[in-house]
């Protein structure tokens, strides 16, 4: 049986509401330090990173001018592994040149998709690049990928909610859930 294939349920909460809530408030004041008085584009990897990038939007005050924009990309598919191919599926709208940009996303698993997205992002030749994960599974990296803002750092567990999804579920919980097998 394929990992396509294979059912998964919801196994247990391992970053609860409250602990996002507060790391993306200390995300905000880091970016906040960083760009006061300067616009920034935040930069969302559709569809993953689009809570993660309301929220912190949300929280970064007034001194900043914040802007944003979103990229789509794949490289899971309907698996729980990468498949190691990226795919742009829509760019920015921002012309990027001079601007501070910053790629907002969901989790670093491989890297490899920051990777090809700060190289991409590099040759428009903005002001600043920097990248803003919320997740990352350092056992899984095969490839360095500067991470300048960091939310939590997770076991290789393939986990779900807070815009994270397997197959297109479990996107719009609150919580970050690690998910099982079913057993059959």
């Amino acid at each position: 049986m394929s990992e396509v294939d294979e059912r998964y349920e919801l196994g247990s909460v391992e970053i609860s509401r409250d602990e996002i809530k507060r790391r993306v408030v200390d995300l905000a004041a880091d970016i906040e330090r960083e760009y006061r008085g300067q616009e920034v584009t935040l930069t969302g990897v559709l569809k993953g990173a689009a809570i993660f990038l309301s929220d912190l939007a949300r929280e970064i005050g007034t001194t900043v001018d914040v802007r944003m924009d979103f990229m789509a990309v794949s490289s899971y598919g309907n698996s729980a592994t990468s498949s190691g191919v990226v795919k742009i599926i829509k760019d920015m709208d921002t012309f990027v040149d001079g601007k501070n940009i910053i790629v907002v996303e969901d989790i670093m698993d491989t890297g490899l998709t920051l990777a090809y997205l700060r190289e991409i992002l590099r040759t428009r030749n903005p002001k600043s690049l920097k990248t803003c994960v919320l997740l990352e599974k350092p056992e899984r990296k095969k490839v360095d990928s500067e991470i300048e803002y960091r939310g939590f750092t997770i076991a290789d567990v393939f986990v779900v909610g807070y815009g994270l999804d397997y197959a297109g579920k479990w996107r719009h919980l609150p919580d970050i859930w690690s998910l099982s097998k079913t057993r059959q």
